[in-house]
Parts: structure tokens; sequence; C-alpha cells
């Protein structure tokens, strides 16, 4: 017979946060974490500042500390990944944004969203005051709200988990 403690263990992608002080706090992070992503991503697109996004100062000029320095300067001179860069940036950070804000598939837009907060991590490599910045932060943030499937307080991952296709296996790994 197993535990209550043994059966938690067996589903390591659920938690009930739902009418908990914790569960509104994860909204709440979820939320400001979303927006954080949705401004950065919105005014990166040229109807908005006036002009094309472009990644290559930040990749051509990479700091010598940074461990992806080599990948990132290759990536900065190479036309159609840096083409594909100043496309994906905006585009993701809007759409990592929008569905952290709606809380509708919040695993699958945090881990997009920690992907890119390695590469900024790595790429700024600015650890002259220690390891611990803000693009590690973000990191943290992200890897929080999806391991805590911060969409099922007050998001759409609560509504669309009661779907047929929410009650599959690989919706607990997109939801939540």
């Amino acid at each position: 017979m197993a535990t209550s403690t043994q059966a938690k263990l067996a589903n390591p992608v659920e938690f009930d946060l739902q009418g908990t002080l914790a569960g509104y706090w994860v909204a709440v992070l979820r939320v400001v974490t979303g927006y954080w992503f949705l401004h950065a991503g919105i005014t990166k697109f040229a109807f908005v500042s006036g002009e094309p996004f472009s990644a290559q100062g930040y990749l051509v000029n990479a700091p010598a500390a940074s461990p992806i320095q080599g990948f990132l300067v290759w990536a900065g001179q190479t036309p159609w990944l840096l083409e594909f860069t100043n496309f994906m940036i905006p585009l993701g950070e809007t759409l990592i944004g929008l569905g952290l804000v709606a809380g509708a598939l919040v695993r699958l837009a945090s881990f997009f969203g920690g992907v890119l907060m390695v590469f900024f991590y790595l790429g700024n490599a600015s650890w002259a005051h220690g390891l611990v910045n803000g693009d590690l932060m973000g990191l943290m943030l992200f890897v929080t709200l999806g391991v805590l499937g911060a969409g099922r307080v007050l998001g759409l991952d609560a509504i669309l988990e009661k779907t047929e296709l929410g009650k599959k296996r690989i919706a607990k790994f997109l939801l939540g």
C-alpha cells in the first residue's frame, strides 16, 4: 500500500495550488513574468519601435568570457541565422509573454522562456559580481512557473486541462 507521500511523488508534474496563498502568488509571478516578456517582445517589432530589430550587435560583440561566444559570433555573422534570430526573438518573447499572461500552455512557454534565458545568461556573461544576475533570476522564474504548473491557477490551462485533449499524458507537459 502506497503512502500519500509516495502517491504524490508518483506523478511529479501535478501540484494542487488551487485556492491557496501560494497558488495566488504563483499566478502573480506568472502574470508579471509574462508581462516582462510580452513587453520585451512587442517593443522589438518595427511597428512599435520604428526600426527593425537586429540582434547582430549583441551576437558579434559577445564578451570573451562567454562560454558560447564562438557560437554567438558565428550566428551574428551568418546571414540566414541572423535573419531567423531577428524574427524569432521578438515573436518568441511575445508568444511566451502572451502564454504566461493568459495562463495558456504555461509549461511550453516556460520551457522556451527558459531556453532564451540560458542563451541570455551565457551570452551576457556579466559575472564580475558573481554568477547570480537578472538573467539567472529570469531563468529561475521560468523553471518555477513550469514546475509548479502556474497556468492552473487563474489561467486558461485550468480550463484546457478539463478537455479531452487536456487529459492526455502529453498535455501534462504542455499545460499547467
